[in-house]
């Protein structure tokens, strides 16, 4: 969302070490293994070329770059830049402290030109993750030395892209994109840091394809500014829908955003996108654009077998929104992690919806309050421009909230985290507490692993059954609305269902809700769960469990390799219902 050419990656080979016991607190500390790293794999995963699965609170990563510091005189800076670093990192450069950071999910960054030397600069990093820490956020990363049930191996440390980045003193430091598909505008917030001038002004130029659709300049009376684009409006609603983002009609605005001087001349330059869409709830319905939409979701947790959480390369990120689409699914909903902004570049790219669901805690105590909070927040900034995401899930099925049902502390933070986001991001809704339990929200999404096609349709397509499920009903043995919501209040959505496990030579300990032998017949039992869920026309939604096996979890359309278990074409006939 904000690209400046002449990066440097420094994904690749480090040296590293395992620190057990998290006894060493400084470089000079380290016992460095023979081994290197690869970056930005975990150590957990093959893929690193270390495959350690083991129970360890700390490692530690060393790199030297032949990079030099920049002359002074030109005021130019250097950033070292983490996608993320799984969970608490401290950062020196050339033995001096850089930066500290709290939060396996989100990036940060440093400023190291005073610490960098002439000619070549070494870089250490240690990153501590208690396995048994409950009170971070930790989705679905196992607190136990093997992998049980629904939670998978372990991620520590960095795994996403590392980089380091030469910028002017004077620089763009962040946008921020919105749309108003109402008004026909684009808006554009731009941050400025660096070395204060008086003497600078913001050009933003807007491309749609090959046209030009906006251009404007205006001067810049603080290093913040905000500035609203009015596109050419078609005034035709036909001709306004062949703008507006949707499935199946990505269209995006390329955006460059240039600082300039009193004389025009270029003094940092970007480059972004945006798109005109919007989103939203009326009554009992799901909107887009306006328009009410009923969204044909998988549940997408991100792993792949010899990767872990980091998608073995960009590729792979794409291929997996090219298959939510080629299965006939409109959206995912991404569970349990904060997804590589890659993956939302190119579902942003290639038109296919996102939820955005926050990694649980398990323990409910002040400490994972405040870490779930923080993190929420800083991943809303990282991800709020992407047109692709039309929800924020900040828990599912009570996790980190034990007591929701009888505990009205437990309750007020749900629903300050709730507010807290609305605050943060208003024009998106709220999933508060995914699956049950639910209190104040913005959309009812309910979890029902019945197997049964038959039942599952009576009770949800039934309207009294549905009205007495959501104000009084259990499942799982759990409460469905805490908020005394109902049936027409706000949107209902299944949001998970179906589970059907399928593997040939499947593995003692594998895992699924049912189990089936054959692929045809998974295709049966698949094709009779999404033929029930859609007929509930009182649902806006459904999220289906799950787009690709995960570890243990054999309960994909696709095997862990992102082969189909079924054909593709068969797969999306039965999701769409024709």
């Amino acid at each position: 969302m904000l690209r400046r050419g002449g990066a440097l990656d420094l994904n690749g080979a480090w040296q590293f070490a395992i620190d057990h016991d998290a006894a060493w607190r400084m470089p000079d500390h380290v016992r460095w293994d023979d081994r290197p790293i690869k970056v930005p794999f975990s150590p957990e995963t093959p893929a690193s070329g270390i495959s350690d699965t083991g129970m360890y609170r700390a490692v530690w990563y060393r790199r030297t770059v032949a990079a030099s510091r920049p002359p002074f005189a030109s005021g130019e800076r250097v950033f070292l830049h983490f996608g993320a670093v799984d969970f608490a990192a401290t950062v020196w450069v050339n033995g001096s402290l850089a930066v500290t950071h709290e939060g396996g999910y989100t990036p940060f960054s440093t400023d190291i030109t005073d610490l960098m030397t002439a000619d070549e600069q070494t870089i250490v990093v240690r990153a501590e993750d208690d396995p048994r820490d409950m009170s971070k956020p930790r989705g679905k990363q196992d607190w136990e030395p093997n992998a049980h049930g629904i939670w998978y191996p372990r991620t520590t440390g960095i795994w996403q892209t590392v980089w380091m980045e030469r910028v002017p003193a004077t620089r763009i430091a962040d946008l921020r994109c919105s749309s108003d598909v109402d008004a026909f505008t684009i808006s554009i917030d731009a941050r400025i840091e660096g070395v204060r001038r008086d003497d600078l002004r913001l050009r933003v130029q807007l491309t749609r394809g090959e046209s030009l659709v906006g251009d404007d300049v205006w001067s810049l009376g603080d290093m913040c500014a905000r500035r609203t684009i009015a596109l050419p409006d078609p005034g035709i609603d036909a001709a306004r829908a062949a703008w507006l983002w949707r499935p199946g009609n990505p269209v995006l605005f390329e955006a460059r955003v240039e600082l300039l001087d009193v004389h025009g001349v270029v003094i940092d330059r970007v480059e972004s996108y945006t798109a005109l869409r919007s989103v939203g709830v009326d009554g009992d319905r799901f909107m887009l654009n306006g328009q009410p939409m009923r969204l044909r979701m998988a549940l997408d947790q991100g792993y792949w077998p010899e990767s872990g959480l980091t998608s073995p390369d960009d590729d792979a990120l794409r291929r997996d929104v090219e298959l939510a689409k080629a299965m006939g699914f409109n959206g995912v909903r991404k569970h349990q992690k904060i997804e590589d902004p890659h993956y939302l570049y190119w579902a942003d790219r290639l038109g296919l919806l996102v939820w955005e669901e926050m990694p649980s805690a398990y323990a409910f105590d002040e400490t994972a309050m405040l870490r779930l909070t923080r993190e929420w927040a800083a991943v809303i900034e990282r991800d709020r421009s992407h047109p692709c995401i039309v929800a924020w899930v900040p828990f599912n099925e009570s996790w980190g909230l034990p007591g929701i049902a009888r505990s009205p502390q437990q309750r007020d933070y749900a629903e300050g985290v709730y507010a807290l986001t609305r605050a943060l991001d208003p024009t998106r809704p709220v999933i508060t507490n995914d699956g049950w339990e639910v209190p104040r929200t913005d959309i009812l999404a309910v979890h029902d692993y019945d197997q049964d096609a038959e039942t599952l349709g009576c009770r949800w397509g039934d309207p009294a059954s549905m009205s007495a499920m959501i104000e009084s009903g259990r499942v799982a043995g759990r409460r469905i609305s805490l908020a005394g919501q109902r049936a027409g209040d706000v949107p209902v959505m299944l949001t998970e269902f179906g589970g059907i496990a399928y593997a040939p030579d499947v593995e003692p300990g594998a895992w699924g809700y049912s189990r089936v032998k054959s692929a045809k017949k998974l295709r049966k039992r698949y094709a009779r769960l999404l033929a029930a869920v859609r007929s509930v026309g009182a649902f806006s939604g459904f999220c289906y469990t799950q787009f690709a096996d995960t570890y243990q979890e054999t309960n994909g359309l696709l095997y862990a390799d992102r082969t189909p278990k079924v054909p593709l074409e068969k797969i999306a006939r039965a999701t769409r219902g024709r």
